[in-house]
């Protein structure tokens, strides 16, 4: 075993342990030890790294730990995805999440009972990128993409997923329940559906052609109007501020 010296940058330094808060520190390392595996092993998901220098170069995180201070950088945002628009898959923890990304019309799958094996599965297969505050999830070798959700309110995660991905948005266009797309339907199709007021209220509403489920643009709009609304300046932020 030898020591090896790290810098972690700000933004990911909540990942490590009290101690090493501070971001400059030693780890100890094995002699065949992998850049990617050292900082792993301090606690932090190579999902959540960008890039990783030693000096002036650039080192992969498959190259073996070497002498010298390596530079630990978060990835970039907005981040690239494998498939555009992105696709997500959530985990069993962020069903508010989900219900909040399905409302902005983000493709975002959710199985709560599945494991983790099976999540990685799933993800992988449907080419979408799981999100998770688990991070020991995100250091399965299998899982081609993932990111670790930050925050602990609903409102903090959507933020934070919409900041580092700045996926298009298309609200009102996919069922909050089970993600399907939305049909316009004439009134008089759902009228049997919903309370008679709303039916007599209401001139516009969609089905879900995956459930059926009917929607309507009702007096919950007051409440979730502005979310779309803050959904749609986060993202313009961050497009903009890549620019």
């Amino acid at each position: 075993m030898r020591a090896v010296r790290l810098d972690i940058d700000p933004a990911l330094r909540f990942l490590l342990r009290p101690g090493r808060r501070g971001g400059h520190f030693t780890a100890a390392a094995a002699d065949t030890d992998t850049w990617g595996h050292v900082v792993e092993s301090v606690g932090v998901p190579l999902t959540e790294v960008g890039a990783l220098t030693v000096g002036d170069a650039t080192v992969a995180t498959s190259a073996q730990a070497a002498d010298g201070l390596l530079h630990v950088a978060p990835v970039a945002r907005p981040q690239a995805t494998a498939a555009w628009p992105p696709r997500f898959l959530l985990d069993v923890h962020l069903g508010g999440l989900v219900r909040r990304l399905r409302l902005l019309g983000v493709a975002a799958a959710y199985r709560p009972e599945a494991d983790d094996p099976e999540l990685v599965r799933i993800a992988a297969a449907e080419g979408r990128v799981l999100l998770t505050r688990d991070r020991g999830l995100l250091r399965r070798r299998s899982l081609p993409q993932g990111a670790l959700v930050r925050g602990s309110a609903t409102g903090d995660q959507l933020d934070d997923v919409l900041d580092r991905f700045a996926p298009p948005l298309a609200p009102w266009t996919r069922c909050t329940a089970c993600g399907g797309a939305l049909a316009v339907v004439d009134a008089r199709e759902v009228a049997a559906e919903v309370r008679p007021g709303t039916s007599r209220t209401y001139a516009e509403f969609a089905r879900c052609v995956e459930c059926g489920h009917v929607y309507w643009h009702g007096a919950h709009a007051a409440r979730i109007d502005p979310v779309v609304a803050h959904a749609r300046d986060v993202v313009a932020r961050r497009r903009g501020a890549s620019r």
